[in-house]
């Protein structure tokens, strides 16, 4: 039905402005044939008229000098019916739709954030309200009754600005900023944590495998050295005997039992 109702108004309009420009026409037309008439380039409209029971009379330069004032005067009334039309198209736009108290309540709603209103009465914040959405640049074009429900839309959330006004949102918009940075900082060191972590992992493994090696060394040399000491002390008595000093005698070494490791 909307959609039907605006293509009617749109046939409407194309009609009437069509009108307008054949009066308009017509009584160019009209004016300029009894202007050549009169100065006798053109001749008169001819046309034989009388009343009952009279003698005919060629009334056609009358008829026709009626027909142009009618035209001009239909042609100079034009101009006021499309002003009429005009302020029914603008009365027309500017009818109360959700759009326009939408806009007007979301402008009134952010300077009520930013803390711009401070009546405290019910009739004098709405008044503050409207006086505000009236010197707006953006709602120049819109009706007193739009701005007038938007103002008491306004005042209605006012506690819901004051909630979530400006100054609250950036505070929390900082403290949220600051903890996203702390938790990029303990990111950050707890990657560098996870480096060091991997690095003296790395760091023990190659000194336990060192370790190791060492130890391992350290065991073939020790039962060298111990297979190597009975021989020793079987030629150092082999030597006492033949004539050496007897303090020079040598015991022979068993090798000590190994200790845990």
């Amino acid at each position: 039905m909307t959609a039907l109702h605006n293509i009617t108004l749109q046939f409407q309009n194309v009609f009437l402005r069509l009108t307008f420009a054949l009066i308009c026409a017509a009584a160019l037309f009209a004016v300029s044939v009894t202007f050549l008439s009169a100065l006798g380039v053109l001749p008169w409209l001819s046309m034989q008229a009388g009343l009952a029971g009279g003698s005919a009379m060629d009334a056609g330069m009358y008829i026709q000098i009626g027909i142009t004032i009618l035209v001009l005067m239909l042609a100079f009334y034009l101009p006021a019916n499309a002003r009429m039309m005009a302020l029914e198209n603008s009365h027309r736009r500017f009818a109360l739709n959700m759009h326009d108290v939408s806009e007007a309540y979301q402008l009134a709603h952010a300077a009520d954030r930013g803390g711009l209103f401070v009546m405290s009465s019910e009739f004098d914040a709405v008044k503050e309200r409207i006086a505000f959405l009236r010197q707006h640049p953006q709602l120049q074009s819109l009706e007193p009754e739009i701005l007038e429900l938007a103002a008491q839309m306004s005042h209605i959330s006012h506690d819901l600005a004051e909630t979530y006004g400006d100054a609250q949102v950036n505070r929390a918009r900082t403290f949220l900023q600051q903890r996203q940075e702390e938790i990029e900082m303990f990111q950050h060191r707890l990657e560098e944590a996870q480096v060091i972590q991997n690095e003296l992992r790395q760091w023990t493994r190659d000194v336990e495998m060192e370790e190791a090696i060492a130890r391992s060394q350290l065991t073939r040399l020790r039962d060298e050295l111990f297979e190597l000491l009975p021989e020793l002390s079987v030629q150092l008595q082999a030597q006492s005997q033949d004539g050496a000093p007897a303090s020079s005698s040598v015991v022979a070494m068993s090798p000590p039992p190994r200790a845990a490791e």
